[in-house]
């Protein structure tokens, strides 16, 4: 049976068309007058009144403007080997202003490249520094900048062959192309010759062998690394990858070297666009703002604070989807920007499809890593017959398992910044991660990840690993911890008041069942949503123990028949225990309760819908027990109908739709789309739970989906127990489904992200274990609700 490890609404979808914010506009002032928990210190205080940090949130909001890039030593050093092409010997370059800010940009060390670098980054030091000098000895500059250069890389030519220093895309290419491009030079490189042997058998090997599986991705990537190949480049087939901004790549290396070679008007256009923009210097990848603002809606997202800037959001996502169905290049183009739009756009409920999304291409056979994840993040977003992102996520699993997952594997300080994102994305993928959980990992982890990434050479966007967006959200976490607390305070009162705690029978799990609503109704706002989650958790949890070990077939028809009454008058109630007393009076309470809540959310009384959907979960938990008792196994249609009623989901989830904000009339919470929502759910939570429960039932007689199928198909366990798990995996997508798609005049998305929420509790509940066996989730709990963030200095 269901123990309540489950949770509510979290920020809502948001479609092309609306939004729907998880904080109302205005809480209705008739929560703070009445009994409800939604009192003027919980319903008015937001995080920006409470922390005075609007200097802060305007910091922030600055992160949502164009791409901020570090500049490219490297792809800057290849723009002012661009000759000029009026001068039959070719002496001067065609960019000078490049040539100057190499001149007036080299590290203390004799390096040219990022300040700051990782020790791991000294292979990309020793490219950006060696393309450098190449460029100021092929125009006779900066003599003195040149010797400090080779002292650099003589200094640290021993990384050149350590293995585990982290290596540049096209290094094994690009570098030995340079020292061809030395010797040209003349310029006596401080290499031992048998090292440069080696770079150039490995430079061999790899331009004459190839991927038979990805001749595509090959000639792209051979495209790509142009400047480590030069003369004998097939340029015809280069230039079938430009772009339309002139580019090959978004490249400016790429772009140089061609246009060296081709003049071509266009790669012009695109170099000379970029100094515009940068002035002397040019970046490793331009342009770069669809995937840079993306990210930074991700980073919100991951951090729990996306919802004090859903202005931002909705407005650059309306963006990013007209781009979108323009079949824009930046994103097209770009496995990682294609990957990374995908999610974000079908998860705020724009209607994106996977069909011809992503390809076979540069990234696949560059096996880089980020694009991986990203493909494999994006594959989790999936509908029912999707078979692109079935594929794209058993792919991407294999990949990413055996890449970070193998600890005889040396990996660098890059590498563990991506591994900290890859394990988080292999352990708790979209349908089991709640976002609470989510947002305290990203949290630890955010001051501990280098924002560094790495293509040909290392850059960084200034505007992601934003410490004013780390403070934000550590204390965005511990103000609404702090207000969780003192709900949990008054609900562990209300156990007592209403004697709970003297049922010897039941299991005591108020904290768990707190926890389940506050990992995901975590706005300060939405008090009333986490009280009512708790309260019919808690109830749900008993009065499930009750009808499975307590109870006398006649106290269990006992309490049905009180419930199917409704309201009635005190002295005329019948109980035949105390125990069927205190149960009822209990659910008769919390019923009341809701529904003044409710009134002040609605408009309208939903109370006797409230105690409607108790009537139907105790009659479904009666019917079990007399299934129990006369050892009768139903068909699965049957058992199905009645057990997802039974494992007590809607008692916890409906109640709380009435308190998250929207309106809903009598007809939606009677539409098919709503019916569509609960069922989906319910069939969910109750697979889920006997999939991993089969064992403990089959020992107690009790009947569940497995021991179904056996009984009617006469299959063996383990093909009984793979079939609950495909239709697990069915539902599942099925009700993303629902949930992420807007459908005119439907259910607001805010109420659909609660049935989603529940269905990811019931997937991380019984993920490992059956119920509250899992121990882990005892520390994940309270890790939540009692320990606050504490940034170092």
């Amino acid at each position: 049976m269901f123990v309540c490890m489950a949770m509510a609404g979290s920020q809502p979808p948001m479609s092309s068309k609306s939004v729907s914010p998880l904080v109302p506009a205005a809480i209705p002032a008739k929560c703070r007058e009445s009994g409800s928990l939604l009192t003027t210190e919980f319903s008015n205080t937001s995080l920006l009144q409470s922390c005075d940090d609007s200097r802060r949130i305007q910091q922030i909001k600055k992160m949502f403007d164009e791409a901020q890039l570090s500049v490219s030593a490297y792809d800057t050093a290849w723009m002012a080997m661009v000759p000029t092409p009026t001068s039959s010997i070719q002496d001067s370059p065609f960019f000078p202003q490049c040539a100057r800010w190499i001149l007036d940009n080299q590290r203390s060390d004799g390096s040219w490249g990022l300040p700051r670098r990782d020790p791991s980054l000294t292979k990309d030091a020793l490219s950006s520094t060696l393309a450098c000098i190449l460029a100021l000895q092929r125009w006779g500059l900066g003599e003195q900048q040149v010797t400090k250069g080779l002292r650099f890389l003589d200094c640290n030519s021993a990384s050149l062959t350590d293995q585990k220093q982290h290596v540049p895309i096209g290094f094994d290419i690009i570098f030995p192309g340079m020292i061809d491009c030395a010797k040209d030079l003349r310029l006596n490189l401080p290499f031992k010759s048998t090292d440069v042997d080696a770079m150039l058998t490995k430079r061999n090997v790899e331009l004459t062998s190839g991927f038979s599986r990805n001749a595509e991705g090959r000639r792209a990537y051979l495209a790509y690394v142009s400047e480590g190949i030069q003369h004998t480049q097939d340029w015809d087939m280069v230039m079938k990858y430009q772009r339309q901004n002139g580019s090959l790549f978004n490249s400016p290396s790429t772009t140089a070297v061609a246009f060296s070679h081709l003049r071509d008007p266009d790669c012009l256009r695109y170099l000379s666009a970029i100094l515009d923009k940068f002035e002397n210097a040019a970046p490793t990848i331009h342009p770069l703002d669809i995937r840079s603002r993306l990210s930074v809606i991700d980073t919100l997202e991951s951090l729990g604070v996306a919802r004090h800037f859903t202005n931002e959001i909705k407005m650059l996502l309306d963006q990013t989807y007209q781009c979108w169905l323009q079949g824009d290049e930046e994103i097209f183009l770009n496995t990682t920007t294609c990957s990374m739009a995908f999610r974000l756009l079908r998860v705020y409920g724009y209607d994106v499809s996977s069909e011809d999304c992503f390809f076979n291409s540069l990234e696949g056979y560059l096996k880089d890593k980020t694009a991986v994840l990203e493909l494999h993040k994006a594959s989790q977003i999936i509908y029912p017959e999707e078979p692109i992102l079935e594929e794209l996520n058993s792919w991407t699993m294999n990949f990413l398992k055996q890449e970070f997952c193998n600890d005889s594997i040396y990996r660098d300080q890059i590498d563990e910044s991506i591994s900290t994102k890859v394990q988080d994305a292999l352990t708790f993928p979209y349908h089991v991660d709640l976002d609470r959980l989510c947002h305290m990992r990203s949290i630890h982890h955010y001051s501990d990840i280098d924002y560094t990434w790495t293509l040909k050479t290392s850059y960084r966007c200034p505007n992601i690993g934003n410490k004013d967006l780390l403070k934000l959200a550590a204390e965005d976490f511990n103000f609404c911890q702090s207000i969780q607390q003192k709900e949990l305070k008054l609900l562990g009162r209300w156990i007592i008041e209403n004697k709970l705690d003297k049922l010897s029978f039941a299991r005591q799990k108020l904290g768990y069942c707190y926890f389940s609503a506050a990992a995901t109704i975590y706005a300060p706002e939405l008090s009333d949503a986490r009280i009512s989650w708790t309260k019919n958790g808690v109830l749900t949890t008993v009065v499930d123990d009750f009808f499975d070990v307590a109870g006398s077939m006649e106290e269990l028809i006992n309490l049905v028949q009180l419930l199917e009454k409704g309201e009635v008058d005190d002295a005329s109630i019948d109980f035949c225990s105390e125990e069927v007393e205190i149960l009822f009076t209990a659910i008769r309470g919390t019923i009341r309760e809701v529904g003044d809540m409710a009134l002040a959310w609605q408009g309208r009384d939903v109370s006797s819908h409230i105690n409607d959907i108790w009537v139907e979960t105790v009659k479904s938990m009666l019917k079990e027990a007399e299934w129990s008792k006369n050892k009768w196994v139903p068909t699965m249609d049957e058992y199905l109908q009645n057990a997802g009623m039974s494992f007590a989901l809607l008692p916890i989830v409906l109640p709380s739709v009435y308190l998250v904000g929207p309106k809903l009339s009598e007809e939606m919470v009677s539409s098919a789309e709503y019916k569509n929502l609960y069922e989906a759910m319910n069939t969910c939570g109750r697979l889920l739970n006997d999939w991993r429960g089969v064992q403990r039932e089959s020992e107690q007689g009790t009947v569940n989906a497995v021991s179904v199928l056996m009984h009617e198909g006469g299959r063996t366990l383990d093909d009984a127990m793979e079939e609950v798990k495909r239709l697990i995996e069915r539902e599942t997508k099925q009700l993303l489904k629902l949930v992420l798609l807007e459908k005119e005049n439907g259910i607001p998305n805010c109420c659909k992200q609660l049935f989603w929420n529940m269905t990811k509790a019931c997937h991380l509940f019984y993920m490992n274990n059956d119920g509250y066996t899992n121990e882990e989730m005892v520390g994940v709990a309270k890790s939540i609700l009692d320990e606050p963030i504490h940034l170092s200095p």
